[in-house]
């Protein structure tokens, strides 16, 4: 069901809600409008709240699109689905990415051809966007895709005043954590052997990139 406004019925402070989903929806849904086509069955790193699977889904009805997360986080992305189901949305799998192989949905014959994540990267440590590009490189065919959203700093500065802050502020509360380099993501993904096809400039300082796996 494509509901723009939350449905008069949902008592939207029932539900887990992030202010930065609902900036981002739109203009995140306009390019995977576009980098999307042909494909059959994405995965969702990092569902979070479950705001952007719902969103996303029905209108893209030729998507299944499979969302996960933390345990901890399910019962937050499965309100979501309760209140906004549609027929190509799947409750979340568990995955951990410091444990966990990437989940398999028994349901679904078809691999994941897409892997997509939003605002991760500066969130988890190295190490594990080193683990995302090594799971995402096996788990994906020839010609898949993996497409990540965040901010990226580039030629070693930040691209902007925000960014700068917000970096700061990330590497306050976890000194593991930080806005990653846009030359060193692309770096690790050729190890994996996954290209760089797209950037996308998105709002507020932030970008999404598309890469291919090769072979």
């Amino acid at each position: 069901m494509q509901n723009d406004h939350l449905n008069s019925q949902v008592d939207i402070d029932a539900l887990p809600f992030s202010q930065a989903c609902e900036n981002n929806k739109q203009p995140i849904l306009e390019v995977l409008q576009t980098e999307l086509k042909g494909f059959k069955h994405v995965l969702e790193i990092g569902s979070g709240t479950g705001q952007h699977s719902v969103y996303f889904a029905p209108r893209l009805p030729e998507i299944q699109w499979q969302t996960s997360d933390v345990t901890s986080n399910h019962r937050h992305i499965a309100a979501w689905h309760h209140a906004y189901p549609a027929p190509n949305l799947s409750l979340p799998l568990a995955f951990d990415l410091a444990h966990d192989s990437v989940p398999i949905d028994s349901d679904i014959a078809k691999p994941y051809d897409v892997i997509f994540t939003v605002n991760t990267l500066h969130i988890i440590s190295w190490a594990l966007v080193e683990r995302l590009f090594v799971l995402a490189s096996d788990a994906l065919p020839v010609d898949g895709k993996l497409i990540v959203y965040g901010p990226f700093n580039e030629n070693g500065c930040y691209t902007s005043e925000g960014n700068r802050q917000f970096d700061h502020s990330l590497r306050q509360r976890d000194a593991n954590s930080g806005i990653r380099h846009l030359e060193d993501v692309i770096d690790l993904a050729n190890t994996h052997h996954l290209t760089l096809s797209k950037r996308h400039a998105m709002p507020s300082n932030n970008q999404i990139l598309v890469f291919i796996k090769l072979y």
